[in-house]
């Protein structure tokens, strides 16, 4: 039974190559098809928060300032998520958070955090989508309201909710069903050409009856 983390993080900006850092983090394990644990922090890494971020995550100053270390958190949810493919929407954007925040504390990487992004899945299955924000295709599917956009545990949660009608839908147009794809077929998939889900779901189901 596969687990994996659907993880969000809050940010000062937009890169940690441009001196970003994060300001507060989520993380939601799913474990066939149901949430099975969240962790969720404020985090402080001595950084400053223009006033445009602010108002856009509603994460002020103040409350980075007493929230605990982001070394600290960093090593927590590291542990939260040991063995745990990783999920993320717009995965490029918070993998590149999680190594550099990671690295910051001192972390010794997981082999098994290897990301798939909800947003390049989406892309490739809901092309009719006025667009693949987080938001958008959370108002498309109707999946449930969790709060405020742009906290880390909300958009953890809605993440982990557009995962899992990913898993579905592609699962509904396998020719021969089976059991919702793996976080290593998601990732196969993600690097599929847009135009050719039709054609990878027929070799997928080809590849099965062979080894049957």
């Amino acid at each position: 039974m596969e687990t994996v983390a659907v993880i969000d993080f809050e940010t000062t900006g937009i890169s940690p190559g441009q001196g970003a850092r994060a300001t507060e983090i989520a993380a939601v394990l799913l474990r066939d098809g149901q949430v099975a644990g969240s962790y969720q922090s404020l985090m402080n890494a001595g950084a400053w928060i223009p006033p445009f971020i602010e108002s856009l995550t509603g994460i002020s100053n103040a409350m980075v300032a007493a929230a605990p270390p982001a070394r600290a958190v960093m090593r927590e949810v590291m542990a939260f998520t040991r063995g745990c493919p990783m999920v993320a929407h717009n995965a490029s954007f918070d993998r590149s958070f999680w190594v550099a925040e990671a690295a910051a504390a001192g972390c010794e990487s997981d082999p098994a955090h290897r990301f798939a992004c909800t947003m390049l899945l989406a892309r490739r299955l809901y092309p009719e989508a006025p667009n693949h924000k987080l938001g958008s295709l959370a108002a498309l599917h109707r999946l449930p309201d969790n709060g405020r956009a742009h906290r880390a545990l909300a958009d953890a949660m809605t993440a982990a909710q557009l995962w899992l009608r990913l898993q579905r839908d592609l699962q509904d147009r396998c020719a021969s069903g089976g059991a919702p794809l793996t976080h290593e077929a998601m990732c196969e998939l993600q690097r599929t050409p847009r135009g050719g889900i039709e054609r990878w779901l027929r070799g997928r189901a080809d590849r099965r009856k062979e080894a049957a």
